[in-house]
């Protein structure tokens, strides 16, 4: 008990101490811990938080029972041992003076999605955007109890009743009220259906945000390229938005929540600063640090292929581009997949007419991106998800053309039962000229009656390409070039008189 011998003053700011000493000592879980959330399957899955220094935190659930003491700083951290798929819902407790109980917790597939605007879009209206195809009739059917979503408001700072940093069960009312990203749901429906078990979507995306923002201080320390970039200047689309910022208030706080895997719908915003390889080097720092922050290095990291758009054609950005821009975009997001355990889902299909830099039809980027993951980790289907990709080329005799090499090309064709477009082949010259493309046995062969000996060939190498060549399962190849000569992806600015 307080002295009556201390000033009314001081014996006020000492029971304000105490007090927050007593807040302090109570057990505390981050937001991503809540009722109706997923626990990852067959993996450790920690539980961590904050107590008081020393104080003894015990973790329930399953049947089984974790106990630790909160460190120096009040830090605390179990794992629970690998937990099979389960759609019974169970409690979670953490004990210490005080006790949390998050009830209506499943154990199935978590994933965590992320990304700019083209993930960010959600499955209904948005202002100054169309809506996604179908939305209406997906949103009256959207009732599936064992899909968790999870939405994360960007720099995590909730608005009143707008759903996010809470778990839901995936319904039309849900997604409306947290504007869940359209992309994400797909995929997530795709696997409870194929699955079978639960799933969990964390949703993370910030809209016109380059991938700087996103990376975390090491990602930039590991690359001699990089290093300096966090010091530069950060011409950021949205303002405000620094390197390294989304990182530490959008994806940190979330880290190391046990999960499967990573899906990435970003570049747009990179694409209009006119990068190259510089981005496919941003990608692989990205991808090691987050994963090296889970500690899963190994988890599969998914990114969707930037769709067409016509973004020369835009007069008020910062840089006016060239059509070659997007193409040096799409160079950079392939030459990333010699990250292990990386794959891309190709969009040239997608994109309408090539003037919306926001493609309504989200369904199938889902799709793509739950067929990826069913057939690479869930071992399930066949190889048809995986789009073809540019393997080699080879001179014919007695010259005049070259056969191109696919991998996963396998049943090639016209998508459309017309010649296919989008070649092109050049000779020592450097000048490309269209190019005729023939499926024979098999093998494709490309030439043109401008070119006597074809030394390079591009392919799709526009910024509003759609190409009609397809694979056995109907996904669109990836744009290619067989060349290293340079590029003019920025229009020269003319000099002020």
């Amino acid at each position: 008990m307080l002295s009556c011998r201390y000033p009314m003053k001081l014996r006020l700011s000492l029971l304000l101490a105490l007090l927050a000493v007593i807040a302090n000592a109570e057990v505390a879980c981050p937001a991503i811990f809540g009722n109706g959330m997923v626990l990852q399957r067959d993996l450790p899955v920690p539980v961590w938080g904050t107590a008081a220094s020393g104080e003894a935190v015990t973790v329930e659930f399953g049947g089984q029972k974790k106990t630790v003491r909160a460190d120096s700083s009040g830090k605390w951290r179990v794992a629970l041992d690998r937990l099979k798929a389960s759609t019974e819902p169970r409690s979670l407790s953490v004990h210490g003076t005080n006790t949390l109980t998050f009830t209506d917790v499943l154990v199935g597939e978590v994933w965590f999605c992320s990304g700019q605007s083209n993930m960010e879009k959600p499955l209904g209206p948005r202002s100054g955007q169309k809506p996604t195809d179908d939305y209406e009739a997906e949103l009256a059917r959207a009732d599936c109890p064992t899909l968790r979503l999870y939405q994360v408001p960007q720099r995590s700072k909730p608005k009143e009743g707008d759903g996010s940093l809470q778990w839901f069960a995936s319904n039309g009312e849900g997604l409306m009220k947290t504007k869940f990203s359209a992309a994400a749901y797909y995929f997530g429906r795709e696997l409870v259906k194929e699955l079978g078990v639960p799933v969990g979507l964390i949703h993370s995306s910030f809209g016109g945000t380059r991938i700087e923002a996103w990376m975390p201080p090491e990602a930039f320390a590991g690359d001699p390229l990089l290093r300096d970039l966090p010091g530069q200047t950060y011409q950021a689309w949205v303002k405000g938005v620094q390197a390294t910022e989304l990182y530490q208030s959008m994806v940190a706080p979330f880290v190391p929540y046990a999960l499967r895997g990573f899906l990435w719908y970003q570049g747009e915003a990179n694409c209009m600063n006119a990068e190259a390889d510089i981005y496919a080097r941003k990608m692989r720092a990205m991808i090691s640090t987050w994963r090296a922050a889970w500690g899963l290095r190994k988890a599969p990291f998914y990114f969707a292929q930037l769709a067409p758009f016509a973004y020369s054609k835009q007069k008020n950005w910062e840089k006016q581009l060239t059509p070659l821009a997007l193409p040096a975009l799409w160079q950079a997001q392939i030459a990333a997949l010699d990250v292990p355990q990386t794959g891309i889902i190709p969009t040239s299909d997608l994109a309408g007419n090539g003037k919306d830099i926001h493609p309504t039809n989200k369904r199938d980027v889902g799709l793509r991106f739950a067929r990826l993951a069913l057939l690479e980790i869930y071992d399930m289907g066949a190889s048809g998800p995986i789009a073809p990709r540019f393997l080699g080329i080879s001179p014919t005799y007695p010259g005049r053309s070259v056969m191109v090499s696919f991998r996963n090309g396998d049943g090639l064709r016209s998508n459309d039962g017309k010649p296919l477009n989008h070649f092109e082949i050049a000779g020592d010259d450097r000048q490309f000229h269209p190019a005729k493309a023939d499926i024979q046995r098999g093998h494709l062969y490309v030439s043109s009656p401008e070119v006597a000996r074809p030394v390079a060939v591009r392919f799709a190498w526009d910024e509003l390409a759609m190409p009609n060549l397809v694979n056995a399962a109907g996904l669109p190849a990836l744009p290619f070039r067989t060349d290293d000569w340079p590029m003019v992806l920025e229009v020269p600015k003319e000099p002020k008189p």
